[in-house]
C-alpha cells in the first residue's frame, strides 16, 4: 500500500478523519455543523478540515454508499477534486434524491476522501487519431 504524508488542520478534534479499517481506501468527512437538506434541495456542508497534499496528489470526495442507499444522499459534482494547491476548507455539495426531508447532526459522516497520485498528460497535437473497433462510439452505443 503506497502512503504520502498530508498535513490537516480541524477546528475541532472531534472532526479529524480516519482511516476505519486497515484496508479502506478512504475516509469518512464529517459535517462541522447540523443541518437539513429538503427533498430534491442540494447545499454546503462544511466540513471544518483543511488539508495540504504534497505535489503530484489530490484528494477525491466521493458519496457514502450507505447515504446513498438509505437516504437518497449524494454529492452534486462526484468526485469531487480536491487540488494540492488548496488550502480552504472543506466542502461537500450534497442533494437529496429522496422524498423525505434529510436530518444531519455536528460529526455525521456525509462523504469520503481518497487521496489519489495525479498523473499529468502532455497533449499532442495530431491532424488524425488511430483507428479502433469502437471508433467514435459512445452513449450507450453497444447497447443495454
Amino acid at each position: 500500500m503506497q502512503t504520502c504524508k498530508v498535513k490537516i488542520k480541524a477546528d475541532d478534534p472531534a472532526l479529524m478523519p480516519e482511516y476505519k479499517t486497515a484496508h479502506a481506501a478512504g475516509v469518512d468527512l464529517m459535517a462541522a455543523h447540523g443541518g437539513e437538506i429538503e427533498p430534491f434541495e442540494r447545499t454546503l456542508v462544511k466540513t471544518g478540515i483543511y488539508i495540504e497534499l504534497p505535489d503530484g496528489f489530490e484528494a477525491q470526495i466521493r458519496p457514502r454508499s450507505g447515504l446513498a442507499l438509505k437516504n437518497g444522499i449524494t454529492i452534486v459534482n462526484t468526485p469531487g477534486t480536491i487540488d494540492s494547491d488548496y488550502r480552504g476548507e472543506i466542502g461537500i455539495i450534497l442533494i437529496n434524491l429522496s422524498q423525505e426531508t434529510f436530518v444531519y447532526k455536528k460529526g455525521d459522516r456525509i462523504a469520503q476522501m481518497v487521496v489519489a497520485p495525479v498523473t499529468r498528460a502532455v497533449f499532442e497535437p495530431a491532424g488524425e487519431l488511430s483507428e479502433t473497433e469502437r471508433g467514435s462510439g459512445g452513449f450507450g452505443h453497444t447497447g443495454i
